[in-house]
């Protein structure tokens, strides 16, 4: 009797003590938030002045996730691991401005256009699972960990399921990231460099304009958008929708003007979410990618040269791809390239909202892509899983 009572002190101390920790790594994330949050702003305004298009805060995001973390590492002998409730957060905020972008578009040409996503779809997915192949001889890595890090399924999600499967976290999240990087770098300055149309989105040189950007109705209507976006995204992920983040939110910025239309609770609504929404998911988005190169360790040059050739690869299936799709539709190159691109999705749809371009079919083609994805997974990972363990049998 007394040694049960004596017990339940230790179990309630050793409780507490767990609370404890669990709210001081709570609280140092969210410093490291605003702190990348506050050095994003600057680098963000500044490369805004130099006409990089309308994906500058995405820049001005990986610059400062990397330069934070590792501050933290180098500095305060502190490695806290990429933020993927900030990027959850980042992909609901741009879904619900692609959204509202899209609402008054032409979905039914994107609607039409299905099965020529699905074909590059299995096309880029086939390509992808030869590169992994390619890499694996090369590196002298586990199958499974080469088709990990070369599938354009995202840093976040491809490194966690190495991590359960007890493979290369740091290899995987390596390749996934510099595969993400290359990818937001190059295809902006590749279409900057040969697309002659106009590289202006809508976005205020200044954090105060955009703030300014509302009045007190827009108020309501924009802390009402972000409820439901939030009810979207939750009843999304509940469901198991791939991409749900994006999807749910995506949406409700489709359905909020016409569905509060439909209702009559108000006036005739046409509302837009001011452009702060935009950056804020920018940098949020930016922040998780340079994260990942923050946290990363000092690696080999022929590790970082193994993962540039696979890079080099997935570009170029990218391109063929694209080549493919100007001759199965009739697309103009650029809407090609950002369909085909390898990733990242949401990056990929900036893009095309910063150049007003086709977003509805960018949108579509790389929702179709994700869910494509996400619902074979379990069936990559068991086939890849047999034939790594085929491997280590014939050894």
């Amino acid at each position: 009797m007394n040694q049960s009572l004596s017990v339940a002190p230790t179990i309630s101390k050793d409780s507490t003590t767990e609370n404890l920790v669990k709210q001081q790594q709570f609280l140092k994330q969210l410093v490291v938030l605003a702190l990348e949050l506050l050095l994003a702003l600057p680098l963000g305004l500044a490369l805004s002045h130099f006409n990089v298009g309308g994906i500058a805060w995405i820049f001005g995001g990986i610059a400062s996730g990397a330069a934070v973390l590792q501050t933290c590492r180098v500095f305060y002998n502190y490695s806290p691991k990429p933020n993927r409730t900030a990027r959850k957060i980042g992909m609901a905020l741009v879904g619900l401005n692609v959204g509202f972008s899209i609402a008054h578009g032409n979905l039914a040409g994107a609607v039409f256009s299905i099965p020529v996503f699905i074909f590059l779809t299995l096309f880029l997915l086939l390509c992808g699972s030869l590169i992994g192949y390619i890499y694996s001889r090369l590196s002298n890595t586990n199958l499974l960990t080469a088709m990990l890090a070369t599938v354009p399924g995202g840093v976040g999600p491809m490194s966690a399921i190495a991590a359960d499967y007890n493979r290369n976290v740091n290899l995987v999240s390596l390749v996934q990231a510099l595969r993400v990087t290359c990818v937001v770098f190059l295809i902006p300055l590749f279409i900057k460099t040969f697309y002659s149309g106009n590289l202006i989105y809508p976005q205020p040189r200044s954090i105060r304009g955009a703030l300014l950007n509302l009045d007190a109705s827009g108020i309501e209507l924009l802390l009402l958008a972000l409820l439901l976006c939030g009810l979207g995204v939750y009843l999304a992920v509940l469901c198991k929708i791939p991409a749900g983040d994006f999807f749910g939110a995506l949406l409700v910025g489709i359905v909020f003007n016409p569905l509060l239309n439909w209702l009559h609770l108000v006036g005739d609504v046409n509302f837009i979410p001011p452009p702060l929404v935009n950056l804020l998911g920018q940098m949020l988005l930016g922040i998780t990618i340079g994260e990942y190169w923050g946290e990363k360790p000092i690696l080999g040059k022929r590790t970082i040269g193994y993962a540039l050739i696979s890079v080099a690869m997935t570009l170029a299936t990218g391109a063929i791809a694209a080549m493919l799709a100007m001759q199965l539709t009739s697309w103009d190159w650029l809407t090609c390239l950002l369909v085909t691109a390898p990733g990242g999705s949401a990056e990929m749809i900036l893009v095309a909202l910063a150049l007003n371009h086709n977003v509805e079919v960018v949108t579509a083609s790389h929702l179709v892509r994700l869910i494509a994805i996400n619902s074979s997974l379990p069936i990559w990972l068991f086939l890849f899983r047999h034939l790594d363990n085929q491997t280590e049998e014939s050894f």
